[in-house]
Formats: C-alpha cells, structure tokens, sequence
C-alpha cells in the first residue's frame, strides 16, 4: 500500500492545485472575456485528473476499497480545495492499516 499513497500523494496535490488554477482561467474567460489561459489549463487538468484516478483506483485496489470510497476520493478531484482535504485524511487511514 506505501508505494501506492506517494503517487496519489502526489496527484491529489497536482490535480487540487490546477483545479485552482484551472477555476481562475474561467473566471478569465468568462468574467474578463480572455480565453487563452482556459484553452491551455483545460487539457493539462484533464490529464492530470486521469492520472489522479488511476492512482486512487491502484491505491483502493491495494487497500481494498468498496467502490463508493474510492467514487467519492474520485470526485474531490473536482472540487476546488476538496482534494487536498481527502489527501489527508487518506493518508491517515492509509498510514493506521499500515501500522495495524
């Protein structure tokens, strides 16, 4: 299980940071009509979220998650500060099983 939680470490750090800046490139756009910086972070945070699920799904696979704890880490990928919340508290229930 410790080699799958550093990548997901990683990710849900990535992935909650771009989802910010991804947020501020459609207030840009919408808000200030500029809709380069959206063209550009959109995909980028599209990848990255991807990758964000294979490694919540390696990482529930190995901790052998139900379904509906891993959907719901899935989706704190898509709200703005949310992941770096459920990072955390995955790490400390991650890091009790390891211990146990």
């Amino acid at each position: 299980m410790e080699s799958a939680l550093k990548p997901f470490r990683v990710l849900a750090y990535i992935v909650g940071t771009m989802l910010l800046v991804l947020c501020t490139a459609i207030v840009l756009r919408y808000g200030f009509d500029v809709p380069e910086p959206s063209k550009i972070v959109s995909p980028i945070h599209g990848f990255l979220y991807m990758l964000y699920l294979v490694a919540v799904m390696n990482l529930g696979m190995k901790a052998r998650w139900n379904w509906g704890y891993m959907l719901g880490i899935m989706l704190a990928g898509t709200v703005p500060l949310l992941s770096f919340y459920v990072e955390r508290r995955v790490t400390t229930r991650v890091r009790e099983a390891i211990a146990a």
